[in-house]
């Protein structure tokens, strides 16, 4: 990855092109793909997250993962509960398994799944013999939010389909916290 220019803070940043820090020139980042991503300068104080186009790379990356959402093929959460993939496991019992996101929006982000996938792709598709596993999620959720120390101020997100970005395609909750949430969300 070439960046154009040094005089620049970048902290956080994913695959996707997030910059969750501070930007202090206007800058090119380029990818291995080739692809460039221009980051705008920053108008408040080094602290302020900066305006990227990465918004655009998680519409992308949603749509990509549409595609192929029903397929059958196993996901990336499929082989975390394998155990074929590490994962920084915080919550794990038969039927639910939580362990931290791989690209945090929050100081507290954990991912909230069913152990059996069982048609939940989406929340869209849940059924009503989906009621108790979903029960199960956002208790689990409490118990994450307890564990972490988030239990006085947490969001629970469920992304559902392209336009609300998701882009793995096995019912997951986020776990947000350890920060003052804003409204509205995005």
């Amino acid at each position: 990855m070439a960046v154009t220019s040094s005089s620049m803070l970048l902290r956080n940043f994913s695959s996707v092109g997030r910059v969750a820090q501070s930007v202090h020139v206007t800058s090119k980042i380029f990818f291995s793909t080739g692809e460039l991503i221009k980051v705008l300068p920053c108008t408040r104080s080094s602290r302020s997250i900066c305006s990227t186009r990465a918004a655009h790379n998680e519409e992308a990356a949603a749509k990509a993962a549409a595609s192929v959402a029903d397929t059958g093929a196993p996901t990336i959460f499929d082989k975390i509960i394998a155990k074929e993939i590490p994962s920084d496991i915080i919550y794990e019992d038969e039927n639910v398994l939580a362990f931290r996101d791989i690209n945090p929006q929050a100081p507290v982000h954990v991912l909230v799944i069913p152990k059996l996938r069982d048609g939940l792709t989406t929340l869209g598709k849940a059924e009503p013999r989906h009621v108790e596993v979903l029960g199960q999620l956002l208790h689990a959720s409490k118990i994450v939010a307890e564990k972490e120390g988030i239990f006085d101020g947490f969001r629970v997100v469920i992304n559902n389909g392209v336009e609300a970005c998701q882009s793995v395609y096995h019912l997951h909750l986020h776990v947000l916290g350890g920060r003052q949430m804003k409204w509205p969300p995005g």
